[in-house]
């Protein structure tokens, strides 16, 4: 069994793919805490898998131990469609949450997803911030 927690979780998509993906290999899953900030995203979250998300991840401390973390970060400070600017933008910044989570409960294994732009976002300096603090 794989316990993981969903961040950022909007909808659920993410999970859903990871659950599936599991499954094809007979791999059981179980989902101990989630995190949405967005109303509307959660009531539809809360429809979907019959749990309710707890909001704001800056007001997480204490997670029930887990194996895997799945996290979609908010995208639109490193998209080509926004303002792109990245950790300038609040936003932006909701990643060093996910460093924080993973520097204190060490799971054996994560997901991250956002776009295409955070590739080449300040000329791939903040991708390069990214993969070092989730090196370190």
């Amino acid at each position: 069994m794989i316990r993981f927690v969903d961040l950022f979780a909007g909808i659920g998509g993410l999970r859903m793919g990871f659950e599936h993906a599991l499954a094809k290999f007979g791999i059981e899953t179980q989902c101990v805490m989630s995190s949405e900030i967005d109303r509307a995203a959660s009531e539809t979250y809360a429809q979907n898998f019959g749990e309710q998300p707890m909001g704001d991840i800056k007001g997480i401390d204490d997670c029930p131990e887990f194996d895997f973390l799945l996290a979609g970060f908010p995208c639109q400070p490193f998209s080509y469609a926004g303002k792109q600017m990245g950790f300038g933008d609040t936003r932006g910044t909701l990643f060093f949450e996910i460093e924080r989570l993973l520097k204190r409960y060490r799971p054996k294994g994560f997901l991250l997803e956002n776009v295409r732009g955070l590739v080449t976002h300040d000329g791939g300096r903040t991708l390069q911030t990214i993969l070092r603090k989730l090196n370190d």
